[in-house]
């Protein structure tokens, strides 16, 4: 089962993933500037990616990030399943 880390407020997205088979953990802007807290994700859902984004990227190498903005949940899970094979 892949872990994955969805940005709290993207409720339809953890919903879907979650019926999908992923193990899904939310996080809120606060918990992304913990450089331990993403450790152990395949892969990470956000909106607002140019928030602090090369903040995490320094923390967490070969994780996939998903920009969540624009895309429905079916879109991401393609997304994820295809960056993370």
């Amino acid at each position: 089962m892949k872990n994955i880390a969805v940005q709290r407020g993207l409720k339809p997205v953890s919903e879907y993933l979650s019926h999908a088979g992923y193990k899904v953990f939310e996080f809120d802007s606060r918990q992304k500037d913990d450089k331990d807290f993403l450790d152990g994700f395949d892969a990470v859902v956000m909106t607002g990616m140019d928030d602090n984004l090369l903040g995490i990227q320094d923390t967490i190498n070969n994780v996939p990030f998903i920009e969540a903005r624009g895309m429905t949940p079916e879109e991401i899970k393609e997304t994820i399943e295809k960056r993370i094979q």
